[in-house]
């Protein structure tokens, strides 16, 4: 619950923050178990996932420009993947996607391990 007020919270200050530019930045954030989760293989590859069991399995490309983090700490792709691959009951896990809309790209992937 904390992690979907954080990133809530995030979220607002970016908007506030573009909007006093006069622009909008509209993203959306996915809150997903790591067993629904299909991490990137390359910096200019995509992500997989599906939001419940009844629906369509989304995939989002990733850029260079993509962050990685795992417990709130910001890592490599390499180091994500090594993490995420080796990490226990997938199904509890937490991965939060930050997606966005206009540019159909993901912005961070965060895993709390």
């Amino acid at each position: 619950m904390n992690i979907r007020k954080l990133l809530s919270i995030s979220l607002l200050c970016v908007a506030f923050a573009a909007s006093a530019k006069g622009q909008a930045i509209v993203s959306q954030a996915y809150e997903l178990g790591l067993d629904e989760f299909r991490a990137p293989v390359t910096t200019n590859g995509g992500i997989a996932f599906k939001e419940c069991d009844e629906c369509e399995q989304k995939r989002i490309r990733v850029t260079e420009a993509t962050s990685y983090a795992i417990n709130g700490k910001r890592v490599r792709l390499e180091d994500f993947r090594k993490a995420v691959s080796h990490a226990n009951d997938r199904e509890k896990t937490t991965v939060i996607v930050l997606h966005h809309l206009e540019s159909d790209t993901v912005v961070s992937i965060n895993v709390s391990l």
